[in-house]
Order: C-alpha cells, then structure tokens, then sequence
C-alpha cells in the first residue's frame, strides 16, 4: 500500500507538472488534461460554428481556445471575428450597449492577439497573412464595430496600416483613413499638425489607390475601389483644410528653406495642383526648384505651360521649351515641342522663327500633319515677293502643296487640310492674269522672296 501510494503521488505530480495550458509554456494545444480539454473545445464551437450559431460558439469553447491556447488554430481569430462581430450586431439590434461594449472589446483583444502571435500563427498557416493587413482589418472593425470610438485610437491604427501597406492596402482601408483623418482635422480645425497630416494622408492614400486599383483583375474589387478613389479626392477637398490662400500661407514660407527637399517640393507642387493654385507663387517656386533638382523633359514642358498661361510670360515660357527639347531621348515628343514652339512665334509674327521650329518638328516627326499645314500657314503669310500681284498669288500653290504633303503624311488631319485647300484655291491667280507674263497651266514658277520654292502652275 504504501508502494502503490508513492506510485500514485508520483503520476499526480507528473500530470501537475504537465498538464499546463498553452497559453503559459508556448505550445499550441497545452499538455495533459488542457490538451484534451482544447481539442475538445475546438471540436464543440466549430461545430455551433458550422451552422451559424454564434453564441453558442462563443459559449461552448470558443472562448477557452481563445484564452488558453492562442496558438491552436489560426482559426481562433478567423472564426472568432465573425463571431464576435455577429454577436455585436445581435447586441446592437437589442439596444444593449453593455453586450455591445463587451463584445467589441473582445473583438479588439482578437486582433491585438493575433499581432502578437503572428510569426508563430503564419508559421502554421495555409495562407500568410501580414501585418499591414491585420492592422488593416483592425482598424476598419475598430471604426464598425466600436459603440464609442476613440477617433485619435482609429487613427493611429488605420494610419499603421496604410504606413505597412502601401499600395498593396486594401481600398476600404484607405476610405477609412481619409474618413478618420477629416474628422480628425474637422474636430481641431486650428490644428495645423492634424491639417499637415490631413495633407500627407490624402497624398498617400490617393496615390496607394492608383496602385491598388492597377494591381486588380475583378471586375468587382476595381469599380469598388473606383469608387473609394472618388471618395478620398471628395473627403479631401470637402474637409477644408486646404484652398490656394491657405496652402499659399501654409507652404510660402517655407518653399525657400525646403529648396533642395525634392520630397516635399514635389508634394506643395501636387496639393496645389488639386486645388487649380498654379498661379500661386508658392506653386512656381516649387516647381521650379523640383525641376532644378531633377529637370526632366515633363518638367520643363510644364513649367512652359505655366509660365504661359499663368503669367503670360512667353520668353520664359519658351526658355523652359527648349530645355524641354535638350532633355528629350523621344522624337515624336521632341517635334510636338518644337511645334508648340513654332506657334508661339507664329503667333508673335516671328516667321522665320517659327518656320526655324516646324522644320525641326518635321525632321524629328516627318509624319506630323499638323506642322505642315503651320507650314503652309506661314507661306500663306508671307506671299509677297514680287511686283506682279499675279506672280504673289502664285506662292499660294506652294501652300496649297503643303496641305496635299499633310494629308499624304497624316490622314488624321485630310478634312482640316481639305478645308483649307478650298480656301486657298480661291486665292491663286487666274489663267488670264499668268498668260499675260506668259505663263500657262503646267509650267514651273520660282517663287521667291521668304518661301523661295518652285511651284506647278494649274
């Protein structure tokens, strides 16, 4: 007897020593008896789970595996969120804020666990998950199903995730944070941290967005996240937090001292895009210093348009052109800046100019239609070159040539072209009036002066 009770002292301590939760030594299932206890609690809530009995997952053993076996199942947290957030939503329609509080902390305390455990959880998982998603997932449950949400508490998690996410982060996440971001901003509207961070975010979320979007091929998922696209350009410029007197106010200041921060320029040059303030001066210096640090062909143009349209300063426009041109590798490009640049002098009347550009236009694209009916335009400008009215009139085959060359380059451009040649027709010199310099159909006239081409009369 005394044998036989040493013996059993022994099992009973045994068992005490292993019989130890999982939570509490780091296995997945515990030991002993805790072991028995958590495959039996997963085989009963699985099992309510299965036919969308919620509570009684909750209740019969969700909440043991839970507890004490954080690393059985990933499982645990994929079904435990949806059973918490039907609990909620049961809690919600009862009107009971005590359930509603209580199961929308557990729902939180199922994320903050699954984050905790994540290496070891994607260590025994099918599908890995990350952490950007998971705090993506948290923070959009945390704004959904939340009775009293924390706006500075959503923030922070739905900005953690947008931070790890990047373009990959799911497009309601985004929403979420925009939404959260405005509220935020509209709560303090005379805080200028919330309004700069406000900024920021729709700076990243509106470019994570393209992102997201370009990487989808359902059909569903992309007019879903179009959608939100339109919400975070909506969200932004309906918070307020930005019109061309205050970004002018907010980033003026400040352009002088960030002149070699490309990071920043190129930010104060895309808020205020979205906002049409590029007459600001504080958009110019921008552009222009982010051009300095890292001039590029589209840069150049840009600042060209601007400097035209906005200032009407078409010497600095046309500086800003031909460095365009200098940093050109594209042909096809180069020659529609060179011909931007031929109308400009055009429309000055500087002709030699402008016929200087459409040639190099030409060189560089020979199937451009448009710059040969400028060509042509310019010949029409400047048919004087004799004293016979007659022999003038004659430049206007030369135009004419042009145009046919145009339509032959570029069919794009014929019903323009023919439309012109009517015209023009109208303007050559009659049969009469060349017979009596005797010159007749068919013959070859040297049209001098500032087009100096040979013409066929007809």
């Amino acid at each position: 007897m005394k044998k036989f009770g040493l013996i059993a002292l022994a099992f009973v301590t045994a068992t005490g020593v292993y019989a130890q939760k999982g939570v509490e030594d780091g296995s997945r299932y515990g030991h002993g008896q805790d072991s028995i206890d958590t495959w039996r609690h997963i085989s009963m809530y699985q099992e309510y789970y299965k036919t969308n009995d919620f509570k009684e997952a909750y209740e019969q053993g969700w909440q043991d595996v839970f507890r004490d076996a954080p690393l059985a199942s990933v499982n645990t947290y994929n079904y435990g969120i949806k059973i918490l957030r039907n609990l909620y939503n049961d809690a919600k329609k009862e009107k009971n804020e005590e359930l509603m509080a209580k199961y929308s902390d557990e729902l939180f305390q199922v994320y903050e666990q699954r984050l905790k455990y994540l290496d070891q959880l994607n260590a025994i998982a099918k599908n890995k998950v990350t952490e950007a998603e998971i705090w993506g997932q948290y923070g959009h449950d945390y704004t959904s199903y939340n009775p009293k949400v924390s706006i500075s508490r959503a923030y922070e998690i739905l900005h953690k995730a947008v931070e790890l996410g990047k373009g990959e982060t799911q497009y309601y996440v985004l929403d979420d944070l925009m939404r959260v971001s405005a509220q935020r901003f509209a709560n303090k509207k005379d805080n200028d941290e919330y309004r700069d961070a406000l900024i920021q975010d729709y700076l990243d979320c509106a470019g994570y967005i393209d992102m997201f979007i370009e990487l989808q091929t359902d059909d569903d998922i992309i007019e879903k996240a179009s959608k939100v696209k339109e919400n975070i350009d909506g969200r932004f410029i309906n918070s307020g937090a930005a019109d061309c007197d205050r970004l002018q106010a907010i980033y003026g200041p400040k352009i002088e001292n960030k002149k070699d921060d490309f990071e920043y320029l190129s930010k104060v040059v895309k808020v205020m895009t979205v906002f049409d303030c590029k007459s600001s001066d504080a958009y110019f210096k921008a552009a222009e210093y982010a051009h300095a640090l890292s001039p590029t062909a589209q840069t150049a143009k840009s600042l060209g348009r601007l400097y035209l349209t906005q200032r009407e300063d078409t010497e600095k426009a046309l500086e800003y052109y031909n460095q365009a041109i200098e940093l050109d590798e594209d042909s096809k490009s180069k020659a529609d800046t060179y011909y931007y640049i031929a109308t400009l002098y055009m429309s000055k009347e500087k002709y030699d100019n402008s016929r200087s550009n459409v040639q190099k236009c030409i060189s560089n694209n020979p199937n451009k239609g448009e710059a040969y009916i400028l060509l042509a335009q310019l010949y029409a400008s400047n048919i004087n070159w004799s004293n016979e009215p007659a022999l003038n009139r004659c430049a206007y085959f030369a135009v004419i040539d042009k145009l046919e060359q145009a339509k032959r380059m570029d069919p794009s451009v014929a019903e323009r072209a023919n439309d012109l040649i009517s015209q023009y027709k109208k303007q050559t010199p009659q049969v009469e009036d060349l017979f009596m310099l005797g010159i007749k159909a068919g013959d070859k006239v040297e049209v001098k002066g500032w087009i100096n081409e040979t013409v066929t009369v007809r």
